[in-house]
């Protein structure tokens, strides 16, 4: 019997105990492809020496020093790195342990630098429909998923909430893919403007849609709008790129490929591929210097900000993104991932779209292809997907609630960097005979 609290009580999970590259292995010794790298996660695969040497190699010097007495050699590393190599004015590195804590530390900056502005009347965030930005208070505030929000409706801050960028779905009959972004991003001016600007601290969005929409990627020329707009009228932008940041897309930072740069980003997930639990967010010069002249202290913390021994892993992982050319090799694999999924899926009477960008893709479920219906949610389609493809040794990311948090379907893949040729073959194969007997 255990003592552990699931996921979900009814489910009685195989126990992991072994990883290889891009497999994990149970006590059975029954190999999964981690197709989804859990939960857009592991970008280095499984056992990766180099990694694990890292961190062992940092157990031996110091394994915790908390940031209100020190700082760390290898916490200080990964911030130059990823300074060095993020969009725009990004200039400072704030260290937390996971996407919630990033997303509700950049929430909470955003409201702290307009109160040390002389501007407290901006305590309004705006967010979108479909979008997940975390579980804790403040982060499943920002997000847009109703299911996800709804028991917990009382707790809720009060976040305004406009459509997606969803061009599957939103775009109208005729209308260019790049008038559609327009259209889309006005959405943000409209409630702006309908709400008062000045009362409005930051927009918040993930670049490419993860979870609950299944990798939607933005409209050409969306972003840019959507940087036009905030700019415009003051207003911080926060990008999330927990789940599609650090070289999931193809390239570190996500935002590269729109040609914006955020005020604060949000990273994890790929950040620490798993080795250790690190999360980050990072915001301009700008904002820091608001702080540092004001009172000079974030209000906000929390014991595990910095860990040595994360940051080491960190710093080990970002490092083996850019040293070893996996930034390319994510376009390429996606690309090839991108034509196999259109070969086996492009014409399928039950898959209404293929969507996104590097090693980050999405599947969209429907009843009929002709009319985008989606099934209806009593049937679970998701839920006997992810079931199909497990058995078979398959681990991919199907979600419910596409559309509007109850309606919709879709599976989402987001592979480790390193998988091979034959292990995209194996993927795609195994993804059919899933979907087929699931439907």
């Amino acid at each position: 019997m255990s003592h552990v609290f699931p996921r979900h009580t009814r489910l009685n999970p195989p126990v992991a105990v072994g990883g290889e590259g891009c497999y994990l292995i149970d006590a059975s010794g029954k190999r999964y492809l981690d197709a989804s790298g859990g939960a857009a996660v592991s970008c280095l695969g499984h056992n990766d020496p180099e990694i694990t040497d890292a961190v062992k190699a940092q157990l031996d010097k110091i394994a915790f020093a908390h940031t209100g007495f020190f700082t760390s050699e290898p916490a200080e590393q990964l911030a130059d790195l990823l300074i060095a190599n993020a969009p725009g004015d990004l200039d400072r590195v704030y260290y937390v342990s996971g996407g919630s804590e990033a997303t509700e530390a950049a929430i909470k900056l955003a409201r702290q630098y307009w109160v040390e502005k002389g501007e407290p009347q901006r305590a309004r965030l705006i967010s979108r429909k479909q979008s997940y930005h975390g579980n804790t208070i403040g982060a499943l505030s920002a997000g847009g998923n109703e299911w996800r929000r709804a028991q917990f409706g009382p707790l809720l801050l009060d976040v305004t909430h406009i459509d997606p960028c969803y061009e599957y779905r939103l775009r109208h009959d005729g209308e260019s893919l790049e008038d559609y972004g327009q259209r889309a991003a006005q959405a943000l001016e409209d409630e702006l403007l309908r709400v008062g600007p000045d009362t409005v601290m930051a927009f918040m969005a993930e670049p490419v849609v993860g979870a609950t929409a299944g990798t939607l990627v933005p409209a050409p020329g969306y972003f840019k709008r959507i940087r036009e707009i905030c700019d415009k009228y003051d207003i911080l932008l926060i990008l999330d790129e927990v789940m599609c940041g650090m070289g999931r897309t193809g390239t570190l930072f996500a935002c590269e490929q729109d040609g914006i740069a955020p005020d604060i980003a949000c990273i994890a997930k790929g950040l620490g591929a798993g080795y250790q639990p690190i999360g980050a967010m990072l915001c301009s010069s700008h904002i820091y210097k608001t702080i540092e002249e004001g009172t000079g202290f974030f209000q906000h913390g929390h014991t595990y900000n910095g860990h040595p021994t994360a940051a080491a892993a960190g710093l080990a992982v970002v490092s083996a993104i850019l040293d070893r050319g996996l930034l390319q090799r994510v376009q390429t694999q996606g690309d090839k991932l991108a034509d196999r999924l259109a070969d086996r899926f492009g014409q399928h009477p039950h898959i209404g779209d293929l969507r996104g960008r590097g090693l980050f893709y999405g599947i969209e479920i429907v009843a009929d292809r002709d009319t985008k219906e989606a099934f209806d949610p009593a049937k679970g389609v998701s839920g006997k997907i992810k079931k199909a493809a497990f058995e078979q040794g398959l681990i991919c990311y199907p979600m419910s609630g596409t559309i509007d948090g109850k309606h919709g379907d879709h599976v989402m893949l987001a592979p480790p960097f390193i998988i091979e040729d034959a292990q995209l073959d194996e993927l795609t194969d195994k993804l059919a005979t899933a979907i087929d007997a699931a439907i």
